[in-house]
């Protein structure tokens, strides 16, 4: 049932704007924190998490972040979860990377094989995917950014003012949405 209702489009670096503003105006001010915690709410297969973990890495942030990425669907968790992504979509991300502001080059966060491109583990190492239901669980912790891009669209005025109201008990005071 899940898996009908679910709409899991997303790509790496997706709107490169967005990108570029949270790698020079945001990140960076998160930097100053002992400790970064990230929720990407609804993050379908992971690309919107991978590519937080690359900004991550480029800032010199990684080593203290951790991205907590959730959706409704265990099935695109374990997809996810492989870090694995077909080989043709490379080029498309690595424009998008290019046009976020990207300091290398795309291709050295990934490894070839055969059809997939493998993500470097590095990057997988500081996002936890869990199953979290917007609508229906609790907060499960305070961050300093909360990333929704994907889901809220999809929802009417009465499930987006709940869902707002748990971003704002989850998080932390001057953080970020």
């Amino acid at each position: 049932f899940v898996e009908q209702i679910t709409i899991n489009v997303t790509e790496m670096f997706r709107d490169p704007e967005f990108y570029k503003s949270l790698r020079t105006d945001i990140l960076p001010k998160l930097g100053t924190y002992p400790f970064i915690r990230i929720w990407i709410a609804g993050c379908s297969t992971g690309e919107e998490a991978y590519s937080v973990s690359i900004i991550l890495k480029e800032l010199n942030l990684l080593k203290k972040a951790l991205i907590y990425a959730t959706d409704i669907n265990p099935a695109v968790l374990e997809k996810a979860s492989t870090a694995m992504f077909p080989l043709s979509k490379m080029k498309q991300y690595s424009e998008n990377y290019m046009a976020s502001g990207g300091l290398e080059n795309f291709s050295s966060y990934y490894s070839a094989n055969y059809s997939l491109a493998k993500l470097k583990d590095e990057l997988k190492s500081k996002i936890i995917f869990s199953t979290h239901n917007l609508v229906s669980d609790n907060s499960f912790n305070e961050f300093q950014l909360i990333l929704c891009r994907n889901v809220l669209i999809y929802f009417d005025r009465t499930l987006q003012i709940k869902v707002f109201d748990l971003f704002d008990s989850s998080l932390e005071h001057l953080g970020y949405i």
